[in-house]
């Protein structure tokens, strides 16, 4: 199983994530998600407002965009990210294939 899959044109991705991280980054596979680091706390949502930050910059889309579909009180998120305008070169490293990507 891959840690994504396109639906029509919005980009589904399954997140493991590390908050309190010292920077934000992709940082690999754990399992079936991609991990993603993140410097934000995770109390009050902090750490649910700073990924979806951090998701919009690298995706090149509004922050209202990006939905977290599932796992808002756990670090195993499903996030959409909607019509990407970009692709982050570091999804390259990890085998992401853009077969859906219009950008």
């Amino acid at each position: 199983m891959s840690f994504y899959r396109w639906q029509g044109k919005n980009l589904i991705i399954a997140c493991h994530l590390q908050p309190r991280a010292s920077r934000d980054e992709f940082a690999g596979l754990h399992g079936d998600s991609l991990k993603i680091r993140i410097k934000a706390p995770p109390v009050e949502g902090k750490a649910n407002e700073y990924l979806v930050k951090f998701l919009a910059k690298q995706f090149g889309v509004a922050k209202r965009n990006i939905t977290i579909i599932s796992g808002e009180l756990s670090r195993e998120k499903r996030v959409s990210v909607e019509e990407p305008a970009k692709i982050p070169a570091d999804l390259a490293i990890l085998g992401f294939q853009d077969a859906g990507f219009s950008g």
